[in-house]
């Protein structure tokens, strides 16, 4: 669903710098909030580049890590090394690969394979490459029977090859690569965009109003209690429907908000919606060139018991909200979106109520890996326990956390209620757990996201520590 100002951008491209000039006209003339604009002159391409993935996994024995770009574990809230795994110095096997060779398979299919190993699997990663074209590797997610897959869409006529990368979890890791297998792709069947059934990790070309609600959260967190060095993160975040004038809210997960190991809140906060459709070759942090620009949020609202606590002993306290105000929070981008954020997008309803355990689930958010995709998922919800859900074949990679689970999620207008939230996963396992929002304190955290005060805080004290009952 695109506005008719975006779609213009589109069809008159050759204007674009007239637009970008225009724009930045405007903004200029624009009585920006001096945080602000201190937080949109932050990201430099160079500081965005240092950015990592608040990616926020477990091991066996119950350790938290935080997972880096290259998939290393940096304890987190602790000292100790990730749990070690024997290895036998040989790589995975893989067998039973689909489609086989020779195949014909439409716009969108299912790419699996059966991979096994004494150590476990680390990682499989499933890659595709039209003819002598650039290859593109998708993470898979693990099934049943140890069966590794993918969903890919938007695939076009002709021949192609795929083949699988997959790590297994000795010390030192080792991996296989599978031989190529060549299929052909023919369209005239149909396929293609955001459809259902289980998907580990596709890219989002179904367009709707989750295309403009979700986007990009850039941050920095403390290195240290003293608050004497800071770090920049990437999170993804949902513009909700709030009910309140003068303020919009973005729904994400309490680890894209307060950190909880130095204890203290985020600063030089920006949410960039729909970064998938920038003009730009991707995170370049320039607004001008994003659909709808960019929102730096004032202040972050979570459950005191998040803080009070440290990973993985606040898992069910994961949801959390970034307040923006309607004005002066925005610089402008492609569209000449309007300065109130749930009016430049439709935002999407959060729901308290309780989902159902079996049912389809949509999980989104914006992988670090292949940026600026936007990504899903699409998984049979578990109920795990009393305080997270769990989609088990859920691949989606760092920076999608706080991400929104919509069911039941419509893939024709892209929307649909919002039950929780990309929060954590496994070190040797796919899957993603995401926090309950029915039956606990996540609707008072949001009303105390719409009721309280703005205010003016220093670095580390952007945030309200909700109490609720």
């Amino acid at each position: 669903m695109k506005s008719l100002s975006r779609i213009a951008v589109v069809l008159f491209l050759p204007m674009l710098g007239l637009v970008a000039a225009a724009d930045a006209a405007a903004q200029s003339q624009r009585a920006l909030d001096a945080r602000a604009k201190e937080a949109i002159e932050h990201w430099t391409p160079e500081r965005r580049a240092a950015a990592i993935p608040r990616d926020l996994v477990i091991d066996e024995n119950g350790s938290a890590f935080l997972r880096g770009r290259d998939g290393s574990l940096t304890p987190y809230g602790h000292s100790a090394s990730a749990t070690p795994m024997a290895g036998d110095g040989a790589g995975p096997t893989v067998t039973n690969m689909s489609p086989a060779a020779g195949a014909t398979v439409g716009a969108s299919a299912t790419f699996s394979a059966t991979v096994t190993d004494a150590s476990g699997v680390k990682s499989v990663s499933i890659s595709v490459q039209q003819g002598n074209g650039r290859a593109q590797s998708f993470s898979a997610g693990q099934g049943a029977n140890n069966v590794w897959s993918v969903n890919l869409s938007g695939l076009t006529n002709g021949t192609w090859t795929w083949w699988v990368v997959a790590k297994d979890n000795g010390k030192p890791s080792t991996s296989t690569t599978s031989s190529k297998v060549s299929f052909t792709v023919n369209t005239s069947g149909g396929g293609g965009g955001g459809g259902g059934g289980t998907v580990a990790n596709a890219e989002w070309t179904g367009q709707g109003v989750v295309q403009d609600a979700v986007g990009r959260i850039y941050f920095e967190m403390p290195d240290n209690v003293q608050r004497t060095r800071w770090a920049g993160y990437v999170c993804s975040g949902t513009v909700v429907n709030d009910g309140t004038t003068g303020r919009s809210i973005i729904l994400t997960a309490s680890h894209c908000i307060y950190d909880d190991a130095n204890k203290a809140f985020a600063r030089k906060v920006l949410f960039i919606p729909d970064q998938a459709e920038t003009t730009g070759t991707g995170t370049d942090l320039n607004c001008a060139n994003d659909p709808i620009g960019c929102w730096a949020p004032t202040f972050g609202v979570v459950d005191v018991n998040w803080t009070t606590r440290t990973f993985p002993n606040n898992v069910h306290w994961d949801y959390a909200f970034y307040v923006v105000k309607d004005a002066g929070a925005h610089t402008a981008g492609l569209s000449g979106a309007a300065d109130q954020l749930d009016a430049a997008v439709v935002a999407m309803d959060v729901s308290f109520a309780a989902p159902a355990a079996g049912s389809v689930t949509h999980a989104l958010g914006y992988s670090y890996s292949v940026d600026p995709q936007f990504m899903y998922c699409a998984d049979p919800m578990q109920n795990m326990n009393a305080d997270n859900w769990f989609l088990p074949n859920c691949g989606l990679t760092g920076g999608s956390s706080g991400g929104p689970w919509s069911q039941p999620f419509n893939v024709t207008t892209g929307n649909g209620p919002i039950i929780s939230v990309n929060s954590w996963g496994y070190t040797n396992q796919p899957g993603m757990a995401g926090p309950k929002l029915s039956g606990t304190t996540a609707s008072c955290v949001f009303a105390t996201a719409q009721s309280s005060a703005f205010g003016t805080y220093a670095d580390g004290e952007a945030g309200v520590k909700a109490t609720c009952p």
